[in-house]
């Protein structure tokens, strides 16, 4: 699949409205010992398969959700609140069903009491074999499905296997935030996202170090046939089997205030990185940032793609990977610094082999704003630049080798014969070239609010290095 800017993803699942009732408690109940709440603030959000759908819209996904609701007041108010969002659905009404809806009493941001209204019976078989028909029919425009199981009746043996044969079918991944022990109505999918807890039950190993934690994975992938087996261990990360061996990706949270919804924000960022066609292991890696952002929060919350990069960077776990940036991504990056009122300066190059007066170039690049974009030109634009014999070093070492450098904040590699595109994408405040610039058209100097040139240090080039180099052979 191809990098796009709005990942196409399904959700499946129960839906749900939480509902908060905000308040102070400062007395005793005089009827009974318990704690008298002065109401002061009502608020509802989606719940259940709604927080997923809530964190895949945070993170700039295209949503559609697949679900059953009752024929009640309830109903009517999550419809609301899902097309408030924007994600597409298809609700189906079962006559005499409730509409799940969880309300919270909270004082001084401590939950005094939780009390539910909802059905939690299987949902007919006619409700399941319109969602499979409407399935067969959509399946293939989807870049991934989400199941959110609750446990509330939606998902049934019949349907979730129905679901995951029709997915893999086309080619469709289908990931899965499970519920109870018998994991085997899932059998089939991509992966589940089980914490310790639920893994632990649903194997029957009792997970007291790695040894056991492998064997637990291993059991997991085999009960439901899954391509990858994966264990979320709270502030511990993300245990993955891989070729036989335990993989555990930490997470870092700043505080944890509260872990309501860190699963469905795992199973959302997750399914958002491998719907953009993300390897599993910095997929994960982003659903472990995004994870850390939330339990900071109080409630069921939702993350963002710029605080996902405020945090990285807050937390200097950002790999030198993830400052080589695409067009699309850069593009956002910017649109984002420019919100926090950061001065973007931006410079371009081929950079073939690195050398002191590169370094010192873009040193002083830098010092002329708050974070250095640099474009870099890709192999095919050097060949046309340089010559047949260039470039030395290809554009992923390139990449790499600048990204490592203190002073450069992001790259990202440009084909064109000139970076005017790319600058126009994203619109610095300063555009540096180099002195031998001088009375001549810098471009993107239409573009930038100011243009700086920046002496070079006499004798380093990487053409005098590439001559000192054929000398000595």
């Amino acid at each position: 699949m191809t990098e796009q800017a709005k990942p196409k993803i399904l959700v499946i699942g129960d839906l749900m409205i939480d509902h908060y009732l905000w308040g102070k408690c400062e007395r005793i109940s005089p009827e009974a010992p318990v704690a008298v709440v002065d109401i002061q603030k009502e608020t509802t959000v989606l719940g259940g398969a709604g927080n997923v759908i809530n964190n895949l819209v945070s993170l700039e996904s295209e949503v559609c959700v697949y679900s059953v609701i009752g024929d009640d007041d309830v109903a009517i108010e999550l419809k609301s609140m899902l097309d408030a969002l924007g994600a597409k659905s298809l609700l189906i009404e079962e006559q005499g069903r409730r509409t799940s809806k969880k309300s919270r009493i909270m004082a001084s941001h401590s939950q005094v009491v939780r009390y539910d209204n909802e059905s939690k019976n299987d949902i007919s078989r006619a409700s399941q074999e319109a969602l499979l028909e409407k399935f067969k029919e959509e399946v293939s425009s989807y870049d991934l499905v989400l199941f959110s199981d609750y446990g509330k009746g939606i998902l049934t043996p019949f349907l979730s296997q129905s679901l995951i044969e029709i997915a893999n079918k086309n080619s469709v991944k289908v990931l899965v935030d499970p519920k109870g022990s018998d994991y085997s109505k899932y059998k089939g999918a991509y992966l589940l996202t089980p914490n310790k807890k639920e893994a632990q039950i649903a194997t029957g190993v009792n997970i007291t170090d790695e040894t056991t934690l492998l064997e637990a994975l291993e059991k997991l992938k085999k009960i439901a046939s899954l391509t990858l087996s994966v264990i979320t261990l709270s502030e511990d990360g993300i245990a993955i089997l891989e070729e036989n061996k335990v993989t555990i990706k930490p997470t870092v949270a700043r505080e944890v205030y509260d872990v309501t919804g860190a699963g469905d924000t795992v199973l959302a960022s997750l399914g958002f990185a491998l719907a953009l066609n993300h390897d599993i292991n910095s997929s994960v890696e982003f659903a472990n940032l995004a994870a850390g952002i939330v339990v900071g929060k109080l409630g069921s919350a939702t993350v963002t793609l710029d605080e996902i990069e405020e945090y990285k960077s807050s937390l200097h776990k950002s790999s030198i990977e993830l400052h080589i940036k695409t067009r699309l991504e850069i593009q956002r990056v910017a649109a984002r610094l420019k919100k926090q009122h950061k001065k973007i300066v931006f410079t371009n190059g081929c950079f073939d082999i690195l050398h002191k007066g590169h370094v010192s170039y873009l040193n002083v690049a830098k010092s002329f704003g708050d974070v250095l974009i640099l474009g870099l030109n890709s192999d095919a634009s050097v060949k046309r630049l340089k010559g047949e014999n260039r470039p030395i070093n290809c554009e992923e070492d390139r990449a790499y080798i600048l990204s490592a450098l203190e002073c450069v904040d992001y790259v990202v590699i440009f084909d064109e014969e000139t970076p005017y595109e790319l600058i126009k994408s994203i619109q610095p405040d300063t555009l540096v070239k180099g002195a031998d610039y001088e009375g001549k058209t810098v471009v993107g100097s239409d573009i930038a609010k100011e243009t700086k040139l920046v002496e070079f240090i006499n004798g380093k080039s990487t053409t005098n290095t590439i001559a000192k180099i054929n000398g000595a052979m």
